[in-house]
Parts: C-alpha cells; structure tokens; sequence
C-alpha cells in the first residue's frame, strides 16, 4: 500500500503527516444525531417548505452546481420512542411542551401509530434521502406502567421506574414499535432501551428514569428473546452511559457503572454477550469528560485500553455542551459560529482516534433553547419573543450552525464500512500540543479504494500543506471556516493551505 505524505508548517516547524491506508483500525458505522423533543412540532405543523429545507441540510448527500454539498449527510438517525407525558398533560410534571412526547400505545392496550407524526415525518424523509441506519431509543416506560405513573423518577433509588410485573409488556411494547415500523418499510436497526441510567432523573424536566446493571440484563434478556420470536434484524444496543468513566470504572456507582465488564465479560452475572441480538458494543456519553484537554485525552485511552481487553467496540451515542468549560464557556447561549464547531470538531477526532469509536452521534439534531445542543437552531425572529415555545410549534426561522457544517466534513465523507487509517505526525508533539494546533485523521473506503482526510486547524493562522502521494491522488476539499460551509475547492498543487480556525476535507483514491 503506498504511504500519502502531507507537509505541514506547526508552531513554525515545517511537519510531516503520513498516512498509510495499510495500518487499519476500527470500522466506521457512521454518524448520527437525533429527533429528541422539537422534529414533533417542526415535524408536523411547520410550513412544508422549511422543514424540507432542514431535512436537506441533515440528510442530503447532493451536491449543487458549484459542488458544494447541499447537506451533511447524515448516516444514522436516532428516533425517539416517547413514554405518553403529552398525553398527560399538565399532570406529567414537565411544564415545557418541547419536553413531553407521545405514546404509541394507551393503558387499555391500543396502539395508535397517528401518534409522533411530527417525528414519523423526519424519519420517512430520511429514508427517502438514503440515511444508511435507524436506532430506535426509549428513555421511560409508557407512563401507566411506571412505579410512580410518570415519565420521570420520583423515589431516589437507582432502580429502572418500572412495576416489576411490566418487564415483559415494556419489551412487548418496544418490539411491536420495531414490527410496526419494519412493516413500513422503515426497519429499525437498533434499539436502545435505556439511556444515561447513572443519573436518578428525580427532576420534572423530562421523560427519564435511572436503571441498574441487573435491570438492564432482566430488561435485555426479554428484548433478546421477543426480537428473536418475531424474526426482527434489529440489533440491541447499551448502555448509553451518561460519562464515559462509566463504561470502565465503578465511578462511585457500582450498581450503574464499569457496563463494559458487567454485560460483556464471561464471569460476570449480567452477561450478555452470548445473545444473539445484542451488539457487541457499549455507547457511552462524552458529557463532562472533555475538559480540560488532559481529561479528553486520558479518559479516552483509559477506555479504549479497557474495551481491548474485553473486545467490546464503541459507539460515541450522544453529546452536545453541559460542562463549563475555558475554551467556550459553559452550554448556556446559543453559538452559531466557529468557537463551539471547532471544540466539538476537537472531541470527534479524540473518539475517533483515541477512544476508537465506531460511530458519532449528536444530542438533538434542531433546538429552540438559547443553549448549545443544536445542529440546527429554531428561533421566532421576535425581538424579546426569540425562543416563543407556542409561537415556534407552528413556524419560525431555521439557522445551520457552524457545528452542523463542521459535523458533515466527517459525516458527509465517511461513509458507514470505511474504516480509520493510520495518520503518524513528525516531528513527534504531545497529544495536548496536536490538539491546540493541528490534528489529522484520515480513513479508506477499501472497496472502491477512496481515501477520506480530515485537517482541524485550531490555530488562529493558516497553515501551508505539501501533500507528497504517491499512488494517491486527492483531488477536492471541502473547508468549513468562518467564511465557509464546506466550501468546495479543486487541489490543484502539492501544496495547499489550511484556513485559521477551519476543518478541511480532503478526498481522493489511492492504490492507483
């Protein structure tokens, strides 16, 4: 295999990226973000020309005359299967509307599939637009089987807010959304049936419930035998943890935490690793292990060097900013610029790269918060009415962050089956140096012998690229900066220049 040489100048020194699509890692499965909470509203009551305009943005692998990609091509689409708190009303608890959801089925036992209509229109628009995978995922019990007959916990135990007697109905119930739905021709191909079980979820500010690892196994088990029955693909992924600690440590919960161990390691009393339909895998969070720098790094080698020993895989499931933070403050005010593109942009790599994750995957792909956790931002364009939740149900302004467009320069171009190649930097820096300056990744598509690079710039000049390949050919980038949004460019010389504060993807083949 030949080796691609790119040249770069950091902190003055002229340095070498080698790129060697021999040295391969882990597979990619692709990259994803979710329908939590606002595709309800936008969904099913905003005017057709504006939601299909978003639909574009996160799902659309076109380009336009100018080749500029027309969205970020999303490849996983996470949908939520809410728990009834809409139904509820004011008796759920939850005062904020964006924060309730519906409930296909009612304590009488009729399934009503008019229901999450908002929702069910993103997910057929992401069919239609080729979106590879599904994951179905639920974060509460259907209310009426709940211990306390909410979507939230109110006891400040760590068991799953489930009646004992309702294990078997609650798998029922998940099951018939997966068969419902692959009669739809919109299969799921996984299903999440807990998510962030560390935290107690005590607070009426959405659905939720905690569970320990024996709830998980008891609920899991049932999934695995009831998927199996009704000859299901679907695929059962865990355990969505809410720090990444808790999928290799105790963590000070040693009932909800060190997950890799307990549902996968051969000794272990929850094991589950033999069930023919769960995944092999753990997802876990990366809320509040991303700051500082040294933390980002050393958790992420922690677990991956746990994960190896057990031969578990890693899917990073959900993130968008919580901790306060030096480089971009806290997750308070929204941002639609490059600070917070390039800090997330900066978490990516590390689990792509240090964590080996096989898949990426944001919180809520749209928001209506003055809060950083959306790809795309909603808001009313009335001054002192900004984030109106009534007057946003039924219309208002779209923006696509710099975070949406720097999420595609990965999303757009690394497919699901390519796989992560090796990327060397010389002369040799420390990882934390790498990370305030440039980092490189680079994965190879190796049917079709195409070769994805993606460059963070996190300085505040340019940096000057030589790219040396022999037997590879690169021929087009792609530059996400303050000026662009994956703006397309030909490479028409060994050299080219990274923008300050930018992530650039650069495309090509090698092997040829």
């Amino acid at each position: 295999m030949p080796l691609l040489t790119i040249s770069a100048e950091v902190y003055g020194q002229l340095i070498q990226v080698h790129l060697d699509p021999a040295t391969q890692f882990q597979q990619i499965d692709g990259f994803g973000a979710s329908d939590a909470w606002r595709c309800q509203f936008v969904g099913e009551h905003w005017p057709d020309h504006k939601k299909e305009k978003i639909a574009t943005l996160l799902f659309s692998q076109e380009f336009d005359d100018e080749q500029n990609p027309e969205g970020i091509g999303l490849s996983i689409w996470r949908f939520y299967v809410g728990a009834g708190t809409t139904e509820q009303g004011a008796n759920s608890d939850i005062k904020n509307e964006w924060r309730r959801a519906e409930s296909f089925l009612d304590k009488e036992g009729n399934y009503d599939w008019s229901k999450q209509q908002g929702q069910q229109w993103f997910l057929r628009k992401a069919k239609e637009f080729g979106v590879e995978h599904f994951l179905a995922f639920s974060i509460s019990a259907p209310v009426f089987w709940t211990l306390n007959g909410k979507g939230y916990n109110t006891s400040s135990g760590a068991a799953l807010n489930l009646q004992p007697d309702r294990y078997s109905d609650y798998a029922d119930f998940l099951v018939s959304v997966l068969k419902h739905f692959e009669e739809q021709n919109l299969g799921f191909d996984y299903l999440s049936p807990v998510n962030e079980p560390q935290w107690d979820w005590n607070k009426p500010s959405q659905e939720g419930t905690p569970a320990t690892n024996e709830n998980i196994y008891t609920l899991t088990r049932l999934l695995d035998e009831k998927i199996t029955a009704r000859s299901l693909k679907t695929k059962i992924v865990l355990p969505e943890a809410a720090d990444l600690r808790w999928l290799y440590k105790s963590h000070g919960k040693p009932e909800r935490g060190d997950q890799a161990n307990a549902f996968f390691r051969n000794d272990s009393p929850f094991n589950l690793g033999e069930q023919h339909d769960v995944m092999k895998a753990v997802l876990g969070h990366s809320y509040f292990t991303t700051w500082p720098v040294d933390s980002l790094i050393s958790i992420r080698q922690g677990l991956n060097t746990s994960l190896k020993e057990q031969g578990v895989d890693y899917w990073q499931s959900e993130f968008c900013i919580l901790e306060k933070t030096d480089a971009i403050g806290s997750g308070h005010q929204r941002d639609l610029g490059m600070n917070t593109a390039l800090y997330v942009a900066r978490v990516i790599h590390a689990d792509l790269t240090l964590a080996n994750a096989r898949s990426w995957q944001w919180w809520t792909a749209l928001t209506i918060a003055d809060f950083k956790d959306g790809l795309i931002y909603l808001d009313t364009g009335v001054e002192g009415k900004l984030f109106d939740q009534d007057l946003l149900k039924h219309d208002g302004n779209y923006h696509a962050s710099k975070l949406l467009w720097v999420l595609g320069n990965f999303s757009r171009f690394v497919r699901p089956g390519m796989v992560r190649v090796k990327a060397d930097l010389k002369p040799a820096q420390t990882l934390k140096e790498q990370y305030n300056d440039v980092i490189i990744s680079a994965y190879a598509d190796r049917i079709n012998s195409k070769i994805v690079v993606v460059a963070i710039n996190n300085a505040t000049t340019e940096k000057k690229v030589n790219l040396q390949s022999p037997g590879v050919t690169l021929g087009k980038m792609f530059i996400t900066s303050e000026s662009e949004n994956m703006g397309f460019h030909k490479i028409s010389s060994e050299t080219i220049t990274l923008s300050p504060r930018s992530v650039t993807t650069l495309t090509g083949n090698y092997g040829q």
